[in-house]
Protein backbone atom coordinates (compact mmCIF):
# COMPACT_ATOMS: atom_id res chain seq x y z
CA UNK A 1 0.00 0.00 0.00
CA UNK A 2 1.32 3.50 -1.07
CA UNK A 3 1.33 6.79 0.81
CA UNK A 4 -1.82 7.84 -1.63
CA UNK A 5 -3.61 4.79 -0.67
CA UNK A 6 -3.23 5.81 3.25
CA UNK A 7 -4.47 9.44 2.98
CA UNK A 8 -7.55 8.05 0.57
CA UNK A 9 -10.74 8.72 2.89
CA UNK A 10 -12.80 5.55 2.59
CA UNK A 11 -16.67 6.07 2.11
CA UNK A 12 -17.43 6.82 5.69
CA UNK A 13 -15.20 9.90 5.64
CA UNK A 14 -16.85 10.91 3.05
CA UNK A 15 -20.46 10.25 3.61
CA UNK A 16 -19.64 12.46 7.05
CA UNK A 17 -18.35 14.90 5.33
CA UNK A 18 -21.20 15.87 3.55
CA UNK A 19 -22.95 18.63 5.00
CA UNK A 20 -26.55 16.92 4.54
CA UNK A 21 -27.91 14.30 6.49
CA UNK A 22 -27.85 11.07 3.91
CA UNK A 23 -29.40 7.63 5.20
CA UNK A 24 -29.06 4.28 3.50
CA UNK A 25 -32.19 1.92 3.61
CA UNK A 26 -32.19 -1.69 3.04
CA UNK A 27 -34.96 -2.76 0.34
CA UNK A 28 -37.26 -3.64 3.81
CA UNK A 29 -36.71 -0.18 5.21
CA UNK A 30 -34.26 -0.72 7.80
CA UNK A 31 -31.53 1.86 7.96
CA UNK A 32 -28.38 0.20 6.92
CA UNK A 33 -25.67 3.51 7.27
CA UNK A 34 -26.79 7.12 8.16
CA UNK A 35 -24.01 9.78 8.23
CA UNK A 36 -23.05 12.64 11.12
CA UNK A 37 -25.47 15.28 9.74
CA UNK A 38 -28.08 12.88 9.94
CA UNK A 39 -27.53 11.89 13.37
CA UNK A 40 -27.84 15.64 14.50
CA UNK A 41 -31.05 16.11 12.24
CA UNK A 42 -32.98 13.17 13.62
CA UNK A 43 -31.49 13.51 17.58
CA UNK A 44 -29.85 10.44 17.46
CA UNK A 45 -26.39 8.12 17.20
CA UNK A 46 -25.11 5.61 15.02
CA UNK A 47 -25.18 2.72 17.03
CA UNK A 48 -29.14 3.70 18.00
CA UNK A 49 -29.88 3.91 14.21
CA UNK A 50 -28.50 1.25 12.53
CA UNK A 51 -30.77 -1.59 11.73
CA UNK A 52 -34.10 0.30 12.97
CA UNK A 53 -36.80 0.57 10.83
CA UNK A 54 -37.65 4.14 9.15
CA UNK A 55 -40.60 4.33 10.49
CA UNK A 56 -39.54 3.83 14.06
CA UNK A 57 -36.39 6.32 13.02
CA UNK A 58 -38.48 9.02 12.34
CA UNK A 59 -41.48 8.81 14.42
CA UNK A 60 -45.06 7.70 14.67
CA UNK A 61 -47.18 9.17 11.81
CA UNK A 62 -44.28 10.24 9.36
CA UNK A 63 -44.61 10.72 6.14
CA UNK A 64 -41.16 9.74 4.98
CA UNK A 65 -41.50 5.69 5.13
CA UNK A 66 -44.36 6.24 2.84
CA UNK A 67 -42.14 8.43 0.04
CA UNK A 68 -39.51 5.78 0.47
CA UNK A 69 -42.04 3.18 -0.64
CA UNK A 70 -43.49 5.20 -3.31
CA UNK A 71 -39.70 5.91 -4.75
CA UNK A 72 -38.81 2.24 -4.58
CA UNK A 73 -42.36 1.22 -5.98
CA UNK A 74 -42.37 3.65 -9.21
CA UNK A 75 -38.48 3.74 -9.71
CA UNK A 76 -38.80 7.64 -9.80
CA UNK A 77 -37.00 10.20 -7.61
CA UNK A 78 -37.91 13.05 -5.39
CA UNK A 79 -35.66 16.26 -5.36
CA UNK A 80 -36.27 18.21 -2.70
CA UNK A 81 -39.35 18.03 -1.15
CA UNK A 82 -40.19 19.64 1.84
CA UNK A 83 -41.61 17.83 4.96
CA UNK A 84 -42.16 18.82 8.32
CA UNK A 85 -39.89 16.55 11.08
CA UNK A 86 -41.04 15.97 14.35
CA UNK A 87 -38.95 14.84 16.80
CA UNK A 88 -39.80 13.58 20.23
CA UNK A 89 -38.39 16.76 21.73
CA UNK A 90 -38.08 20.07 20.17
CA UNK A 91 -39.87 21.94 17.86
CA UNK A 92 -40.70 20.55 14.43
CA UNK A 93 -38.14 20.79 11.73
CA UNK A 94 -38.65 21.89 7.74
CA UNK A 95 -36.09 19.92 5.88
CA UNK A 96 -35.86 19.27 2.17
CA UNK A 97 -35.70 15.79 1.23
CA UNK A 98 -34.38 14.04 -1.61
CA UNK A 99 -35.14 9.98 -2.44
CA UNK A 100 -33.44 8.27 -4.94
CA UNK A 101 -33.85 4.25 -5.62
CA UNK A 102 -30.55 2.43 -4.79
CA UNK A 103 -29.88 -0.26 -7.38
CA UNK A 104 -26.77 -2.89 -7.52
CA UNK A 105 -25.02 -4.89 -10.68
CA UNK A 106 -25.53 -4.98 -13.76
CA UNK A 107 -29.34 -5.90 -14.17
CA UNK A 108 -29.98 -3.15 -11.58
CA UNK A 109 -31.42 -5.14 -9.20
CA UNK A 110 -33.55 -3.47 -6.01
CA UNK A 111 -31.14 -2.69 -3.27
CA UNK A 112 -33.04 0.01 -1.09
CA UNK A 113 -33.20 4.06 -1.06
CA UNK A 114 -30.87 6.74 -0.51
CA UNK A 115 -32.58 9.59 1.29
CA UNK A 116 -30.78 12.73 1.35
CA UNK A 117 -31.85 15.61 4.24
CA UNK A 118 -31.21 19.44 4.02
CA UNK A 119 -32.34 21.21 7.32
CA UNK A 120 -34.34 24.41 6.16
CA UNK A 121 -35.91 25.26 9.18
CA UNK A 122 -33.98 28.58 9.87
CA UNK A 123 -34.98 29.33 6.03
CA UNK A 124 -38.50 28.81 7.05
CA UNK A 125 -38.08 30.77 9.97
CA UNK A 126 -36.88 33.43 8.17
CA UNK A 127 -39.29 33.64 5.68
CA UNK A 128 -41.84 33.64 8.62
CA UNK A 129 -40.27 36.33 10.30
CA UNK A 130 -40.56 38.63 7.00
CA UNK A 131 -44.23 37.46 6.67
CA UNK A 132 -44.82 38.37 9.89
CA UNK A 133 -43.11 41.53 9.92
CA UNK A 134 -44.79 42.08 6.54
CA UNK A 135 -48.68 41.47 8.40
CA UNK A 136 -47.63 43.93 11.16
CA UNK A 137 -46.85 46.66 9.09
CA UNK A 138 -50.21 46.11 7.28
CA UNK A 139 -51.88 46.02 10.39
CA UNK A 140 -50.09 49.24 11.94
CA UNK A 141 -51.04 51.16 8.19
CA UNK A 142 -54.62 50.17 9.12
CA UNK A 143 -54.40 51.37 12.13
CA UNK A 144 -52.95 54.92 11.38
CA UNK A 145 -55.27 54.89 8.86
CA UNK A 146 -58.37 54.94 11.16
CA UNK A 147 -57.16 56.24 14.50
CA UNK A 148 -58.00 59.91 13.40
CA UNK A 149 -61.82 58.43 12.31
CA UNK A 150 -62.19 56.66 15.29
CA UNK A 151 -60.61 58.43 18.67
CA UNK A 152 -62.30 61.86 17.63
CA UNK A 153 -65.82 60.27 17.80
CA UNK A 154 -64.48 58.39 21.05
CA UNK A 155 -63.28 61.35 22.77
CA UNK A 156 -67.03 62.78 21.70
CA UNK A 157 -68.90 59.75 23.06
CA UNK A 158 -66.41 59.76 26.40
CA UNK A 159 -67.02 63.60 27.04
CA UNK A 160 -71.12 62.70 26.79
CA UNK A 161 -70.88 59.44 28.76
CA UNK A 162 -69.24 61.85 31.68
CA UNK A 163 -71.11 64.87 31.09
CA UNK A 164 -74.66 62.46 31.43
CA UNK A 165 -73.21 60.82 34.54
CA UNK A 166 -72.96 63.71 36.29
CA UNK A 167 -76.57 64.77 35.18
CA UNK A 168 -78.88 61.45 35.68
CA UNK A 169 -79.89 60.83 39.29
CA UNK A 170 -80.93 57.41 39.08
CA UNK A 171 -78.10 54.82 39.82
CA UNK A 172 -78.59 52.66 36.57
CA UNK A 173 -78.27 55.60 34.66
CA UNK A 174 -74.97 56.55 36.62
CA UNK A 175 -73.71 52.47 36.00
CA UNK A 176 -75.10 52.90 32.43
CA UNK A 177 -72.72 55.63 31.50
CA UNK A 178 -69.76 54.08 33.99
CA UNK A 179 -69.59 51.31 31.07
CA UNK A 180 -69.55 53.53 28.43
CA UNK A 181 -66.73 55.43 29.74
CA UNK A 182 -65.11 52.20 30.36
CA UNK A 183 -65.56 50.48 26.80
CA UNK A 184 -64.61 53.89 25.38
CA UNK A 185 -61.63 53.79 27.17
CA UNK A 186 -60.76 49.94 26.32
CA UNK A 187 -61.58 50.86 22.20
CA UNK A 188 -58.77 53.86 22.95
CA UNK A 189 -56.50 51.37 24.49
CA UNK A 190 -56.46 48.89 21.28
CA UNK A 191 -56.13 51.53 18.78
CA UNK A 192 -53.15 52.77 20.32
CA UNK A 193 -52.03 49.42 20.80
CA UNK A 194 -51.90 48.97 17.20
CA UNK A 195 -50.35 52.37 16.73
CA UNK A 196 -46.81 50.70 18.07
CA UNK A 197 -46.96 48.88 14.54
CA UNK A 198 -46.98 52.55 12.52
CA UNK A 199 -45.43 54.78 14.52
CA UNK A 200 -41.92 53.58 14.53
CA UNK A 201 -40.95 54.93 17.76
CA UNK A 202 -37.54 55.18 18.68
CA UNK A 203 -35.75 52.78 21.00
CA UNK A 204 -34.82 54.13 24.32
CA UNK A 205 -31.32 52.37 24.62
CA UNK A 206 -29.09 52.14 27.59
CA UNK A 207 -27.19 49.45 29.18
CA UNK A 208 -29.08 46.55 30.54
CA UNK A 209 -28.92 44.11 33.09
CA UNK A 210 -31.16 41.33 31.57
CA UNK A 211 -30.94 39.46 35.03
CA UNK A 212 -32.03 42.26 37.15
CA UNK A 213 -35.03 43.18 34.48
CA UNK A 214 -36.33 39.71 34.64
CA UNK A 215 -35.84 39.89 38.41
CA UNK A 216 -38.05 42.36 38.31
CA UNK A 217 -40.61 41.33 36.68
CA UNK A 218 -40.20 38.33 38.98
CA UNK A 219 -41.21 40.35 41.99
CA UNK A 220 -43.36 42.54 39.71
CA UNK A 221 -45.41 39.10 39.21
CA UNK A 222 -44.93 37.29 42.85
CA UNK A 223 -47.29 39.83 44.13
CA UNK A 224 -50.05 38.99 41.88
CA UNK A 225 -52.98 37.00 43.23
CA UNK A 226 -52.83 35.04 40.17
CA UNK A 227 -49.48 33.66 40.77
CA UNK A 228 -50.01 32.22 43.95
CA UNK A 229 -49.69 28.98 43.33
CA UNK A 230 -46.70 29.25 40.87
CA UNK A 231 -42.80 28.66 42.05
CA UNK A 232 -40.37 30.64 39.94
CA UNK A 233 -36.89 29.09 38.83
CA UNK A 234 -34.03 31.12 37.62
CA UNK A 235 -31.28 29.83 35.72
CA UNK A 236 -28.90 32.13 34.82
CA UNK A 237 -25.65 32.41 32.60
CA UNK A 238 -23.17 34.53 34.96
CA UNK A 239 -20.94 35.55 31.49
CA UNK A 240 -23.87 36.93 29.82
CA UNK A 241 -22.78 40.95 29.20
CA UNK A 242 -25.04 43.49 29.75
CA UNK A 243 -26.63 44.39 26.46
CA UNK A 244 -27.63 47.94 24.38
CA UNK A 245 -31.54 47.92 24.77
CA UNK A 246 -34.36 49.49 25.60
CA UNK A 247 -35.09 48.44 29.18
CA UNK A 248 -38.83 49.51 29.02
CA UNK A 249 -39.59 47.59 26.22
CA UNK A 250 -37.94 44.52 27.08
CA UNK A 251 -39.28 44.96 30.26
CA UNK A 252 -42.90 45.26 28.92
CA UNK A 253 -42.31 41.72 26.45
CA UNK A 254 -40.57 39.50 29.15
CA UNK A 255 -43.46 40.55 31.72
CA UNK A 256 -46.52 39.32 29.00
CA UNK A 257 -43.98 36.44 28.56
CA UNK A 258 -44.17 35.69 32.13
CA UNK A 259 -47.70 36.07 32.49
CA UNK A 260 -48.79 34.12 29.75
CA UNK A 261 -46.88 31.64 30.96
CA UNK A 262 -48.65 31.91 34.75
CA UNK A 263 -51.58 32.28 32.99
CA UNK A 264 -51.62 28.27 31.09
CA UNK A 265 -50.82 27.11 34.53
CA UNK A 266 -53.97 29.07 36.30
CA UNK A 267 -56.28 25.78 36.74
CA UNK A 268 -52.96 23.37 38.69
CA UNK A 269 -49.96 25.44 39.04
CA UNK A 270 -46.36 25.26 38.46
CA UNK A 271 -42.87 26.34 37.92
CA UNK A 272 -41.99 28.57 35.70
CA UNK A 273 -38.48 28.74 34.35
CA UNK A 274 -36.65 31.38 33.50
CA UNK A 275 -33.43 30.89 31.77
CA UNK A 276 -30.59 32.69 29.68
CA UNK A 277 -27.49 31.49 27.82
CA UNK A 278 -25.27 32.66 24.81
CA UNK A 279 -25.06 30.98 21.48
CA UNK A 280 -23.92 31.50 18.00
CA UNK A 281 -27.03 32.18 15.74
CA UNK A 282 -26.79 31.66 12.11
CA UNK A 283 -30.04 33.70 11.79
CA UNK A 284 -29.12 36.91 13.22
CA UNK A 285 -26.20 37.72 10.94
CA UNK A 286 -23.18 40.49 11.89
CA UNK A 287 -21.79 43.21 9.47
CA UNK A 288 -19.08 40.33 8.42
CA UNK A 289 -22.00 37.38 7.19
CA UNK A 290 -20.84 35.60 10.58
CA UNK A 291 -23.00 34.31 13.19
CA UNK A 292 -24.00 36.29 15.68
CA UNK A 293 -23.03 35.87 19.34
CA UNK A 294 -26.78 35.68 20.81
CA UNK A 295 -27.98 35.80 24.43
CA UNK A 296 -30.86 33.49 24.69
CA UNK A 297 -33.36 34.02 26.98
CA UNK A 298 -36.10 30.83 27.58
CA UNK A 299 -39.55 30.95 29.34
CA UNK A 300 -40.55 27.30 29.99
CA UNK A 301 -43.83 26.74 31.63
CA UNK A 302 -45.62 23.48 32.88
CA UNK A 303 -48.99 23.82 31.69
CA UNK A 304 -50.61 22.48 28.63
CA UNK A 305 -48.02 23.36 25.91
CA UNK A 306 -48.76 24.93 22.42
CA UNK A 307 -50.80 22.93 19.79
CA UNK A 308 -48.85 22.98 16.60
CA UNK A 309 -52.16 23.91 14.95
CA UNK A 310 -52.57 27.45 16.43
CA UNK A 311 -48.39 28.23 16.80
CA UNK A 312 -47.87 30.73 14.00
CA UNK A 313 -51.26 32.67 14.64
CA UNK A 314 -50.43 33.10 18.53
CA UNK A 315 -48.69 36.16 16.80
CA UNK A 316 -51.15 37.52 14.37
CA UNK A 317 -52.79 41.10 16.28
CA UNK A 318 -56.71 40.01 17.63
CA UNK A 319 -55.56 35.97 18.06
CA UNK A 320 -55.98 34.61 21.45
CA UNK A 321 -56.92 31.62 23.32
CA UNK A 322 -57.98 33.77 25.97
CA UNK A 323 -61.87 34.30 27.15
CA UNK A 324 -60.32 38.39 28.24
CA UNK A 325 -57.57 38.76 26.27
CA UNK A 326 -57.44 41.14 23.55
CA UNK A 327 -54.96 39.13 21.27
CA UNK A 328 -51.80 41.58 21.07
CA UNK A 329 -49.69 40.87 23.83
CA UNK A 330 -47.96 38.49 21.83
CA UNK A 331 -48.07 40.57 18.47
CA UNK A 332 -46.87 43.67 20.13
CA UNK A 333 -43.65 41.22 21.77
CA UNK A 334 -42.79 40.01 18.36
CA UNK A 335 -42.18 43.94 16.89
CA UNK A 336 -40.68 45.20 20.11
CA UNK A 337 -38.49 42.38 19.85
CA UNK A 338 -37.87 42.45 16.12
CA UNK A 339 -36.79 46.30 16.70
CA UNK A 340 -34.07 45.10 18.88
CA UNK A 341 -32.80 42.96 15.64
CA UNK A 342 -33.87 39.74 17.65
CA UNK A 343 -36.18 36.89 17.18
CA UNK A 344 -39.04 35.13 19.39
CA UNK A 345 -39.39 31.90 18.91
CA UNK A 346 -42.82 30.41 20.33
CA UNK A 347 -42.21 26.18 20.45
CA UNK A 348 -45.30 24.49 19.55
CA UNK A 349 -43.89 21.08 21.36
CA UNK A 350 -41.90 20.84 24.05
CA UNK A 351 -41.55 18.28 26.59
CA UNK A 352 -43.28 19.53 29.58
CA UNK A 353 -45.47 22.54 28.72
CA UNK A 354 -45.23 25.73 26.94
CA UNK A 355 -41.88 27.59 25.66
CA UNK A 356 -40.96 30.88 24.23
CA UNK A 357 -37.52 31.78 23.29
CA UNK A 358 -36.40 35.38 22.91
CA UNK A 359 -32.63 35.67 20.80
CA UNK A 360 -31.00 39.21 21.44
CA UNK A 361 -28.08 39.84 19.46
CA UNK A 362 -25.32 41.15 21.47
CA UNK A 363 -23.47 43.48 18.63
CA UNK A 364 -23.64 46.03 20.67
CA UNK A 365 -22.43 45.23 23.74
CA UNK A 366 -18.94 46.23 23.34
CA UNK A 367 -20.39 49.60 22.17
CA UNK A 368 -22.56 49.72 25.38
CA UNK A 369 -20.50 49.65 28.09
CA UNK A 370 -17.44 51.85 27.65
CA UNK A 371 -15.00 49.91 29.85
CA UNK A 372 -15.61 46.20 27.92
CA UNK A 373 -18.16 43.60 28.16
CA UNK A 374 -17.83 42.71 31.89
CA UNK A 375 -20.65 39.90 32.87
CA UNK A 376 -23.91 40.43 34.66
CA UNK A 377 -23.75 38.00 37.42
CA UNK A 378 -26.80 37.57 39.70
CA UNK A 379 -27.02 40.47 41.56
CA UNK A 380 -24.54 43.04 39.51
CA UNK A 381 -26.25 46.31 38.84
CA UNK A 382 -28.24 48.29 35.94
Amino acid sequence: MTEQDDLRPDLTDVLDAVLDGVIVLSPIGEVTWLNEEACQILETSLAAGLGQPLDQLMGPNSPFPALVAGVQQTGRPIVDDEVPLQRPFGPIRVVAVSISPLTVGRGARPAGAVMVLRDRTAFADLQDEAAQRDRLVSYGQIAAGIAHEVKNPLGGIRGAAELLERKVKDTQGQKSAQLIVREVDRISGLVDELMVFARGEALDRARVNLHRLLDEVVELLEAEPLAQNIQFKRVYDPSIPKILADPNRLKQVFLNLAQNAIQAMEENGGTLTLTTGMALENRLKSESGQPHPTVIICFEDEGPGISPAIQHQLSTPFFTTKANGTGLGLAVSRHWISRHGGLLRIDASHESGGRVRVKLPLASAGKASRGGTEPLGRGDGG
